[in-house]
């Protein structure tokens, strides 16, 4: 079976903050793209394009839409980087009460998404 995720995009208003605030959160490098007047930073997997941090003039953050989660290695971790990067928490670290899962969080990120975090 495939990922059941295609593609992403989070909308952001403050293109290169956004950036700054997710390279430090994953501490990944993002392959960015300029148009005439739209930008995307794209999550680059296994050599693939899996989702981007998009601008586009009409394209607008929400708190209350779709609920990204990301996995993450160190989840304490990236919820101190949220925190010193400028966003907010939402639910702290919590356990998930299921066998053989581990814990999640959500935040909100400067621009007002909220996405998730996850690890085993």
């Amino acid at each position: 079976m495939k990922n059941l995720i295609a593609f992403f995009e989070i909308p952001v208003t403050d293109f290169y903050q956004s950036v700054n605030f997710y390279q430090a959160i994953f501490g990944v490098e993002f392959m960015v793209a300029e148009y005439s007047n739209e930008k995307m930073a794209c999550f680059v997997q296994d050599g693939q394009t899996v989702g981007a941090i998009s601008y586009a003039p009409d394209f607008k953050p929400s708190e209350h839409g779709v609920l990204i989660h990301f996995n993450c290695e160190d989840i304490d971790w990236a919820i101190q980087q949220v925190l010193k990067q400028g966003g907010s928490i939402v639910i702290p670290k919590t356990k998930i009460q299921a066998e053989g899962k581990g814990y999640f969080a959500v935040f909100t990120d400067p621009a007002g998404n909220r996405i998730g975090l996850y690890t085993d």
